[in-house]
């Protein structure tokens, strides 16, 4: 896409992600130690994303990209209708350690995929909850790009497809440490980079929005 802006070396993931940390040493390893305001819509996120996967799926291999310390992969071990071979990534090693700590049953990686794609296996989907809902001090083009080199970078990776959220435009006031993403803008790169069949929930009472995008043959 032409007007992609290149991003300096780490930039966006090392600033997004000491930006959460600084949340965690206030709050600790709650929802608001990741930035959510409450627990409730915390599990209203996570249950949005999961939403992803269809009910009779089956087991899939999901990609959490940003998990921090495991608070979705948590949540879903209160889903049994759910059958999930778990790969959590974040950048914060802190995290990272955490999560690994307390649930040493799942598979957790530390690392930065646009520097080390490799890192990243192959899913039939991914989810990426609050990645892009803060800007932590980038410019708006600036998270606009990193947004869009994640996304054409996950979705190479996944069989089936993939959710995310970004906070919406239609508010009555917008905040300036919030990554705001007009929805045209957001169609018009899917269908020209990614594809045409995606779709963009904005049901869930939150004043943000959820996009899950599919791999043509796999939508049900």
């Amino acid at each position: 896409m032409s007007n992609v802006i290149p991003l300096e070396r780490d930039v966006s993931y090392r600033q997004l992600s000491a930006c959460i940390e600084t949340w965690f040493d206030r709050a600790g390893d709650c929802p608001l130690g990741m930035a959510w305001p409450n627990d409730a819509d915390a599990i209203a996120r996570y249950d949005v994303m999961l939403n992803l996967i269809p009910p009779a799926a089956g087991p899939v291999r999901l990609l959490d990209l940003g998990c921090g310390t495991g608070h979705l992969y948590q949540h879903l071990r209160t889903r049994p209708d759910l059958q999930v071979d778990y790969h959590g990534v974040d950048l914060s090693s802190r995290f990272i350690d955490i999560a690994q700590e307390k649930f040493p049953e799942a598979q957790f990686s530390c690392g930065d995929i646009l520097q080390s794609p490799n890192l990243l296996q192959t899913y039939d989907y991914a989810v990426m909850n609050g990645l892009f809902t803060m800007k932590c001090g980038l410019q708006h083009d600036q998270m606009w790009s990193f947004v869009q080199r994640m996304l054409i970078m996950v979705f190479s990776r996944v069989r089936c497809g993939m959710a995310f959220n970004a906070m919406s435009k239609h508010v009555d006031w917008e905040r300036d440490d919030l990554f705001h993403l007009p929805l045209d803008t957001l169609a018009g790169f899917l269908c020209r980079k990614l594809t045409r069949h995606f779709v963009l929930r904005n049901d869930y009472r939150l004043y943000e929005f959820t996009t899950y995008v599919y791999h043509r043959s796999s939508r049900s």
